[in-house]
């Protein structure tokens, strides 16, 4: 399995790219998080005709959104929890039946959580810690096995997956109340799949921001999106790619695809 996780930024504004990134790459699994698109105008003809015949979406006008599109047959994980009691769209999940067994697989958006990391000041951040606070009991409660979690988490927890430990410490994405969240999360049953191919001590971005017009000579990038495997799929990974060239393509999201090969 070829599996390509992507924050789009709007799937139906980039659809051009991800045709592109699909001709390129030839993915079996494709999650995409901030679709932009509320259900009834999810452009799923134009995904069909990609090469994806099973497709599982949950959109939201102008804000957040998931999609799985994939040339495997799945079936749709139905009994998952609404988070924070707010049906926003940002976690769908899908079984794939594979010969030693399902495989289950959870693309979540977690929430950016605004800019000040303050939740008695910010709504945002506050939700953001409640929704990742609730996220890991729920996956504490039930140990996962056979399970694959992909997505934008809007975190960047280890000292290189920012440009600046230091300056970023009390910048939202890496504050110590996040990332020792996260890190949580990730103790309730999984191995961090990207940084099990690239050591701790190696740079590694995912997200440069729109600020920054000079994105690639600067470099002032950010690791917030994440592929993590139960230890029970980890000697199945084959390899992982961050792909740092779409981010100069035309139009591009601030985040760039990831991709893994598992033998399952």
């Amino acid at each position: 399995m070829r599996l390509l996780t992507w924050n789009i930024n709007s799937l139906r504004l980039r659809l051009p790219l991800l045709e592109r990134l699909v001709a390129e790459r030839q993915p079996d699994v494709v999650c995409l998080q901030e679709t932009k698109v509320p259900d009834p105008l999810f452009p799923l003809d134009g995904v069909k005709a990609l090469g994806f015949p099973h497709v599982h979406y949950a959109g939201m006008k102008g804000y957040n959104g998931v999609a799985i599109l994939s040339r495997l047959p799945f079936t749709p994980l139905t009994e998952l929890p609404v988070w924070c009691a707010r049906n926003d769209c940002r976690h769908i999940g899908a079984r794939f039946e594979t010969p030693d067994g399902p495989v289950l697989l959870h693309d979540f958006y977690v929430p950016a959580g605004g800019d000040i990391p303050d939740p008695a000041e910010n709504d945002k951040f506050a939700h953001k810690l409640d929704f990742v606070d609730e996220v890991t009991r729920w996956f504490a409660t039930t140990p996962p096995r056979r399970s694959i979690v992909v997505g934008d988490l809007n975190i960047a927890p280890l000292e290189h997956d920012v440009w600046s430990h230091k300056q970023l410490l009390k910048i939202v994405s890496h504050t110590p109340p996040e990332t020792t969240r996260l890190q949580a999360w990730m103790d309730t049953g999984f191995v961090d799949a990207m940084r099990h191919v690239v050591p701790p001590s190696e740079k590694l971005y995912t997200w440069w921001s729109y600020r920054n017009r000079d994105w690639l000579a600067s470099d002032r990038g950010r690791r917030l999106d994440h592929v993590w495997l139960t230890p029970d799929l980890i000697d199945r990974l084959n390899g992982m790619t961050v792909l740092k060239d779409v981010r100069g393509w035309e139009s591009p999201s601030d985040h760039v695809p990831v991709v893994i090969e598992l033998a399952i």
